[in-house]
């Protein structure tokens, strides 16, 4: 008898970054581990992070994020001194972060957090490799947003 795996229904997402589709084109995604201290961790598990703000760079062929705001429980421990916006490392292959490294080096592209979500009970964040829309560019997005949303309740009344 074969064993059926049960879907979870729970929303494993942590955190999404909106913004970001709005201001640059998304050309591909990667999945990347991220260094946490346990107070981090805890905060992650209350909902108490941001990622708007927050952006990738390379740095000594490694991948750290900046800019990301973890704010730490009123719970924390004494003996540590939380730092909400500290840089923390991505881990990626090596593949992956060669091929990073010549898309930001030579094309000229940037790289963008997305989400951060649960895998497996580890956090995970998705980034990507993304250029920067021009004010036309997002003009036109939201324009083909609106027209595509209007589309849809005409075919809703004409059913």
């Amino acid at each position: 008898m074969a064993k059926t795996k049960k879907k979870t229904t729970h929303n494993n997402t942590i955190a999404l970054n909106k913004k970001a589709r709005h201001d640059f084109h998304i050309e591909d995604k990667f999945e990347a581990g991220i260094v946490l201290e346990g107070w981090e961790v805890k905060s992650l598990r209350a909902g108490k992070v941001q990622i708007r703000d927050s952006y990738v760079f390379l740095k000594n062929n490694e991948a750290w994020m900046s800019g990301c705001v973890i704010s730490p429980l009123l719970s924390a421990s004494t003996h540590v001194n939380p730092s909400q916006q500290r840089v923390r490392k991505l881990l990626l292959h090596r593949k992956e972060l060669s091929r990073l490294i010549g898309a930001v080096e030579r094309k000229g592209y940037t790289l963008v957090p997305l989400a951060m979500y649960w895998k497996k009970g580890f956090a995970k964040l998705e980034i990507a490799l993304a250029k920067g829309k021009h004010l036309h560019d997002k003009r036109a997005t939201e324009r083909d947003r609106d027209w595509n949303r209007d589309k849809q309740r005409l075919q809703k009344i004409n059913r």
